[in-house]
């Protein structure tokens, strides 16, 4: 390990999934690239939580892009933490958004965006976006590429 993962707790470790997502411990690494202008994006195709109401899995495809400034997230935190919320009961909206602002409160980043695209439960699919602002003019950002919910259409 180099000196910006000495402070790194779960990475290369046996880690079990969190409980809970306020149980999940996201973890941080020094940008080396600090200072140079560029995008991160994470998919996360296959997130699950659970409706707060009936108790029944939700389905999402989520895309995290962010500009870092001093900090990256470790992606095996990230990862654990989506996973937390595989047992976890709250709305599509409250899911998406607080994935959002939980990962600029640890990172600081230039820019953030997090598109929530869920599957139709009760024949409604839900789409939730959230962001920290404009997307920067500098950097390049693409299209996240998730179409809007057609069924089989």
């Amino acid at each position: 390990m180099t000196d910006i993962h000495k402070d790194l707790k779960q990475l290369g470790t046996a880690t079990p999934l969190p409980a809970s997502p306020d149980d999940a411990v996201l973890e941080r690494v020094a940008n080396p690239q600090a200072g140079t202008p560029y995008c991160v994006r994470f998919t996360a195709p296959e997130f699950t939580s659970l409706c707060p109401m009936t108790g029944q899995p939700d389905f999402a495809h989520l895309v995290i892009d962010y500009v870092p400034g001093q900090w990256l997230v470790e992606s095996k935190s990230l990862k654990l933490y989506l996973g937390a919320f595989r047992n976890h009961g709250a709305f599509h909206e409250d899911c998406t958004v607080s994935i959002g602002r939980r990962l600029v409160e640890l990172l600081a980043p230039e820019w953030l965006r997090i598109g929530g695209y869920w599957y139709p439960r009760g024949g409604i699919p839900i789409d939730v976006f959230y962001q920290t602002g404009p997307a920067p003019q500098t950097v390049w950002v693409p299209d996240q590429g998730v179409p809007t919910y057609r069924g089989r259409g």
